[in-house]
């Protein structure tokens, strides 16, 4: 009998942090086997280490060679590593950045060639990943050079909030020069067809942050939304995009403006992910919106202050899990209300066409 249950590739992430925590309390729950068929990229001996520091009795892997080998009713692992790799809970190590990355380029492999179906990355450390084959500010850029996607957005996903970065992980010196009419154009485009193709939401509305305070004061405090900002959201709706700013951040997250969009494009790393992680921490997820194939991560990093710890909430990767399962069969639907004209007119004509894209935002 054939198993048509999605396979969702689990990259083990840096092994001195959370991951494997997080990853086997996430997978102890019975529900997710019914869901999907979840296969780990790391390393057997180092998950029995942290089955062993946290005390997990009630839980193992099922170790297998290669992807088509995963048992559907198991949490199944695949050995990336070498066996004499050495853990060292809360330290940052070479070890453990040559670990990251092995089992990372595993996973792509797979993913590229249809083994998996999807890919969740357990959180790396940007520094000791570095190497001559891993040259990226973080997971985001290596898999959108990966995949032959220059142009992509970091989305932050939560159940009620979705933020886009137009400059993410670059230095506040080179924001500026990075702030442009095309980037920002072409972050909501990515983002408008996310919304539609992986979200199925209709007419999705964009709210688009300023990058100077009180959106520059008509000039007094910087001329960026005026040049540059306003210009490229004329252009969005001259597309079609509902794009509506821009928002200063702090009156647009203080006042719970945000929950009138399906999602906010925020101009750098700090300005969206601030505001999304003191309201989504826990259930915050990252998405690459973007790209042909499906990735989430956990919104958190490697928490090497409590690795080891049995302090790790799965909260985020098990949303993480989940987000990847509906955004691919989204998708699927997506592709087939499309080949389908007269689906897609149906779904077309339920759309609400009173959405005003005048509104002006207020201070």
């Amino acid at each position: 009998m054939k198993n048509d249950k999605i396979k969702v590739g689990i990259t083990h992430g840096d092994i001195n942090g959370v991951g494997y925590e997080v990853i086997m309390k996430a997978l102890m729950d019975a529900r997710m086997m019914e869901m999907c068929t979840p296969i780990v990229y790391g390393s057997p001996k180092v998950a029995a280490y942290h089955r062993k520091a946290l005390n997990v009795t009630n839980f193992s892997f099922n170790h297998i060679g290669n992807a088509s080998e995963a048992d559907p009713h198991k949490a199944n692992i695949i050995n990336c590593v070498d066996d004499n790799v050495r853990v060292e809970l809360g330290k940052s190590t070479r070890i453990a950045g040559e670990a990251s990355y092995v089992a990372l380029e595993a996973a792509v492999k797979d993913l590229k060639e249809g083994e998996i179906d999807v890919l969740v990355t357990a959180p790396i450390n940007k520094d000791n990943i570095q190497s001559d084959y891993f040259n990226f500010p973080g997971h985001t850029e290596y898999l959108a050079q990966s995949f032959g996607n220059p142009d992509h957005v970091m989305l932050m996903v939560s159940d009620n909030l979705k933020v886009g970065i137009v400059v993410g992980h670059v230095a506040m010196q080179d924001l500026p020069m990075r702030v442009t009419k095309d980037a920002i154009l072409s972050k909501l485009r990515i983002i408008h067809q996310t919304l539609e193709q992986d979200f199925l939401q209709k007419r999705p509305r964009i709210a688009v942050l300023s990058l100077n305070p009180h959106a520059g004061d008509n000039g007094l405090l910087g001329t960026e939304e005026q040049n540059v900002i306003i210009p490229a959201i004329n252009e969005a709706k001259d597309e079609g995009i509902i794009a509506i700013g821009p928002y200063p951040a702090d009156g647009f997250f203080g006042s719970d403006e945000y929950s009138k969009f399906d999602a906010v494009l925020a101009m750098y790393h700090d300005q969206g992910l601030i505001p999304f992680k003191a309201l989504s921490f826990e259930r915050g997820i990252n998405f690459t919106a973007g790209l042909p194939v499906v990735r989430t991560s956990p919104a958190h990093g490697t928490a090497y202050n409590i690795a080891g710890e049995d302090k790790a909430s799965p909260e985020s990767i098990r949303q993480a899990i989940y987000l990847a399962i509906d955004v691919f069969r989204n998708r699927a639907i997506h592709e087939e209300v499309s080949k389908d004209p007269l689906q897609k007119h149906v779904i077309e004509s339920s759309y609400d066409e009173d959405v005003d894209l005048t509104q002006e935002p207020e201070d």
